[in-house]
Order: structure tokens, then sequence, then C-alpha cells
């Protein structure tokens, strides 16, 4: 399956995400965020850093889940600004 590259703007979206999570991660290590979301650490890492810029819905509901953070929390933050 070839997946379509994303635009510029997808991409920023993605780092906002991964900004969000590290800052709502505080001082905890992402391999007990991660452990406490069902996730491996190597997926939050990718995340975190962009190099995963669309994870699934329920990968990030486990996260905000994880991290006390509320889906409309993240939409409001991570969300591309009206054109």
């Amino acid at each position: 399956m070839v997946r379509t590259p994303l635009t510029p703007e997808e991409r920023e979206r993605g780092e906002r995400l991964g900004r969000l999570l590290r800052a709502a991660r505080g001082g905890r290590s992402m391999a007990d965020v991660a452990a406490s979301a069902g996730l491996s650490a190597e997926t939050l890492r990718k995340i975190e850093t962009g190099r995963a810029p669309t994870p699934a819905f329920f990968t990030v509901a486990a996260l905000a889940r994880a991290l006390g953070l509320s889906m409309d929390e993240i939409v409001e933050r991570c969300a591309l600004a009206p054109v």
C-alpha cells in the first residue's frame, strides 16, 4: 500500500501533537506513559518527535487518557489554523 505524502500542514499538526504530549508528560518517563496507554515506548517516541505525525485515533485517545488530557483540548491545540 502506498501512502499519499503528507502536506506541510499535516506535518506541522503532527509536530504540535508531539509537543503537546511531551509537555503533558512532564517528568514522567516515556516508558511509563507508553505502558499506561498500552503502547510501546518507541511508538510514543515516534509520535513525540513527529516521525509518526498521523497516529490512529485510538492511539491518541489512549495517550490522552494516560496523560489526563481531553480530546477536545488536543483538537483545539493541534488543529490546523483556519484559512
